[in-house]
């Protein structure tokens, strides 16, 4: 996935983040993992297993176990889930650090980056710690349920959703030929 470097000369090789900046990127990554880790250390030590806190008519506080991926994908396999998903993490979080040294002057695509970083090694952290991950968010409506879910997840998919705005946005910006 080749970006074009801020000084605006297309197909010009990507020059590298001054360290600096790219480790303010990391250093918001590092923010997340922490207030996910201690929100998961909280819920862990505060809730039994199963138990919900009503704070909303739509939603709850929990403690749920995932052995799986998003929405409990493989979460009744017997165990080989842990490790595939937490080598996934870490390819992830290293391949994401690489396009962050390389990418700048592109805030939006780098924040996106951050918080998927942040999420992803928020939750291999829960998957080598624990062997599953820790989810405390619930959200429901009547006798329907989504599946419950953690800050690591809410920083995954705000940054999936800030990767697809990036590109729609910078899709518009492309002279017509």
């Amino acid at each position: 996935m080749a970006r074009p470097s801020d000084t605006g000369v297309t197909g010009a090789a990507p020059t590298r983040a001054a360290p600096a900046r790219v480790g303010g990127w990391l250093a918001l990554a590092l923010l997340i993992i922490v207030l996910d880790q201690l929100t998961k250390v909280y819920f862990n030590t505060s809730f039994q297993y199963g138990e919900r806190v009503n704070v909303l008519p739509v939603f709850d506080f929990t403690l749920m176990y995932n052995r799986g991926a998003a929405f409990s994908f493989l979460a009744s396999e017997e165990g080989w889930q842990r490790w595939l998903f937490t080598g996934l993490g870490i390819v992830a979080a290293v391949v994401i650090t690489i396009i962050l040294r390389r990418t700048h002057g592109q805030p939006r695509f780098c924040l996106a980056l951050t918080l998927i970083l942040g999420g992803a090694i928020g939750n291999v952290i829960d998957r080598v710690v624990y062997g599953h991950v820790v989810d405390f968010l619930l959200f429901y409506w009547n006798n329907s349920y989504f599946p419950a879910f953690n800050l690591a997840d809410v920083g995954i998919s705000c940054g999936a959703v800030l990767l697809v705005l990036d590109e729609l946005l910078r899709a518009r910006k492309k002279p017509q030929a």
